[in-house]
């Protein structure tokens, strides 16, 4: 019998000594299960935030490729985004606009008559109609205009709807993303083609894609843009601090003028007011045109942040400041210089070929300007295709004689002066003033002033 008792205990303590190595054995399973498991949700987390990083990236070199201007940095033209395409037989009727005819000047004394029956400083051109633009690599057709949205992955059609290609979705973003099994943004696809979202992220109704979920609902004209965050939808925007209350209000772009934004891009005039055809702000009836501001009163244009007031187009043209003498002002800040003239910072300046010597100064397409003290431009003594000397005057190379400004070959000057009278005449006003003429006082000051032709 003690031998039985002894044989149970021991028995007895061996059971109780597996199941304890057997609870070790779980417990440790278990923690390496917890520890592969925080691993996986690690690199998880690793590889979303390496692909967010990708993915601004990218979305910075795409916003730098539509860049494309060679005369300023400030607010460069914009190539449009999306795939578009020529539709086969499918030739949309094209506008027609009248622009300022300032826009197609390219030299500076060369100026353009525009070909309107109604103003001659506008040009009347064809014009993609609104919805439509023009096709990158056939300016001669037009392309539906779907904005900022479709960008990639997707076809734009008539009335900036998007298609996307196949297997690929439009989400809440506007952005054609793949669909399982090709891929699940913010999730993982499984081989039944269904999609499993990440923590934050769940199905749309469609069950195509994961979309943002956000703790608390969304405010009015809000969207759910990342896990917890709320956004303005597209066309709005919160106010300022004092106005923060309100929430997402819509915006107009531009301004309303003497009216208030009840949409994107949609204006409710003030009782008094209308809106000219093509128009968004509220205006009242005036005889200028006002193009990129609205009219005050009868005599007043109130121009966008930009522009300035043009007496000749009775219009708000982009404004550039004083450093666009030598180039047209297409867009605010953006100075396209003239042929012969280059982008040096803020200006454009004259290039002469081949150079103005130690004591000259280039001022216009190879011309020099000479003098010994250095001023305004109107101060200098022209100097075509020659160099200046110690002495501030003008020379011209071997085998060319100087005509007044001009260094020309000698058989050539009775032609050149028989062909331009008037511009031999202001030469020579030009020189007696610089020379002379701050001793003598020939006919009005403002004749002197018409005779510059330089100016």
């Amino acid at each position: 019998m003690p031998s039985t008792r002894l044989l149970r205990s021991v028995a007895l303590q061996a059971c109780l000594l597996l199941i304890y190595i057997c609870l070790l054995q779980a417990i440790e399973l278990q923690l390496h299960e917890q520890q592969l498991q925080q691993q996986l949700l690690d690199e998880q987390l690793r590889l979303h935030q390496q692909q967010q990083l990708l993915k601004q990236q990218r979305e910075q070199q795409l916003q730098q490729r539509r860049y494309s201007s060679t005369t300023s940095t400030r607010k460069p033209y914009i190539i449009p985004q999306g795939l578009s395409l020529p539709q086969r037989g499918v030739y949309p009727e094209k506008c027609l606009r009248e622009v300022p005819a300032v826009f197609f000047q390219y030299d500076k004394e060369l100026k353009i008559v525009g070909n309107s029956s109604t103003n001659p400083y506008f040009n009347v051109i064809e014009v993609c109609c609104k919805g439509w633009r023009r096709y990158e690599y056939d300016w001669s057709r037009c392309v539906p205009d779907c904005g900022e949205r479709c960008r990639e992955n997707g076809f734009c059609l008539p009335g900036g709807r998007c298609q996307c290609f196949s297997d690929f979705v439009l989400n809440y973003r506007n952005e054609c993303v793949p669909t399982c099994p090709l891929g699940c943004p913010h999730g993982q696809c499984y081989l039944n083609g269904t999609c499993r979202c990440e923590r934050g992220y769940e199905l749309d109704g469609s069950k195509r894609f994961c979309q943002p979920q956000c703790n608390t609902t969304c405010g009015h004209n809000e969207i759910c843009l990342e896990p917890g965050k709320c956004v303005c939808a597209e066309g709005y925007a919160r106010g300022l601090r004092e106005s923060n209350a309100l929430g997402c209000q819509p915006m107009c772009i531009p301004d309303c003028g003497y009216g208030h934004c009840v949409a994107p891009n949609q204006c409710e005039c003030f009782p008094g007011y209308h809106k000219r055809m093509n128009r968004s702000s509220c205006e009242i009836n005036c005889y200028m045109r006002c193009e990129n501001g609205f009219c005050a009163n009868q005599t007043t244009c109130v121009c966008q942040n930009g522009y300035r007031y043009d007496h000749n187009t009775t219009s708000c043209l982009p404004d550039c400041g004083d450093d666009c003498r030598n180039g047209v002002c297409v867009s605010p800040g953006n100075c396209r210089c003239f042929n012969g003239y280059v982008r040096n910072r803020e200006r454009c300046d004259a290039v002469c070929d081949r150079g103005c010597g130690f004591y000259g100064r280039c001022i216009a397409p190879n011309v020099c300007g000479c003098a010994i003290v250095a001023g305004p431009e109107e101060s200098y003594q022209r100097c075509e295709n020659g160099y200046c000397n110690a002495e501030g005057h003008c020379r011209c190379l071997e085998g060319k004689t100087r005509f007044i400004d001009k260094c020309m070959s000698p058989d050539t000057v009775t032609t050149y002066a028989s062909i331009n009278p008037l511009r031999v005449n202001a030469s020579l006003m030009h020189e007696f003033q610089l020379l002379l003429g701050r001793h003598f006082i020939l006919g009005s000051p403002d004749m002197l002033e018409t005779n510059r032709w330089w100016d």
